[in-house]
């Protein structure tokens, strides 16, 4: 984006007209552990007193339909929820952030691993949210945009009838909390094996998502809400 900034006539229209708040690793120690030990790690790491597992699913900690369907009480299932919502500090303070500044912000994405996909509300329930109309047809210009630098095909839909049932999550709490385009990036996997990846790897990854963000971006500066 800053590279392309003088050059890019739509690039230097969506930097001037928005702030954008970018967080490169939401769940860190999670991020470390899946390095370190275990490739498919995805929880957090916080300890629990009663037994030996470690870690929430943070995407699975907000306070909407919170440990509903798609969930789990079990402190050992990848989709365990938490004692209670937002019991996880990173969620807690994301939350703090976006409910600080929720009149502002008209657009939240979020980018998980793996599958291919870009997903919208509703994860929890199936049904069709307000504003539809401009949220896929949203969707549907990014997976192009997204599909024009490689080929690489993405699935769009809402999250429960695209992917699955799930409750908790950040994309689901955004769009209840008044951020009316809420997004969530099922990325394909570039894999990482305990060494830096090769830029080959990495680039296609980065080069077509940030096309479809853009994409989306430019489709908010039109006001469709």
């Amino acid at each position: 984006a800053l590279q392309t900034y003088q050059t890019d006539p739509a690039m230097r229209k969506m930097l001037t007209q928005l702030y954008f708040y970018i967080m490169p690793v939401f769940n860190v120690d999670g991020y470390h552990f899946s390095w370190t030990n275990d490739r498919f790690w995805r929880k957090t790491r916080s300890k629990n007193t009663r037994f030996r597992c470690h870690g929430v699913d943070a995407n699975r900690n907000w306070k909407v339909k919170w440990c509903d369907e798609g969930a789990s009480f079990h402190p050992c299932d990848d989709t365990y929820c938490g004692p209670f919502p937002e019991s996880e500090p990173e969620v807690k303070a994301v939350a703090h952030f976006l409910r600080k500044h929720r009149k502002q912000i008209k657009a939240y994405l979020s980018f998980h691993a793996y599958a291919q996909m870009l997903l919208y509300p509703y994860s929890y329930k199936y049904a069709t949210i307000p504003n539809f109309s401009c949220v896929e047809s949203a969707a549907y210009n990014a997976v192009n945009a997204l599909q024009s630098a490689y080929g690489v095909r993405y699935r769009y839909g809402p999250a429960s009838s695209t992917l699955y049932v799930s409750s908790g999550s950040s994309m689901d709490w955004a769009y209840k909390n008044g951020i009316p385009y809420a997004f969530a990036f099922e990325l394909r996997d570039t894999g990482h094996f305990g060494f830096l990846l090769p830029e080959m790897l990495i680039k296609p990854t980065c080069t077509e998502t940030m096309l479809a963000v853009k994409n989306i971006t430019l489709h908010l500066l039109k006001k469709c809400h």
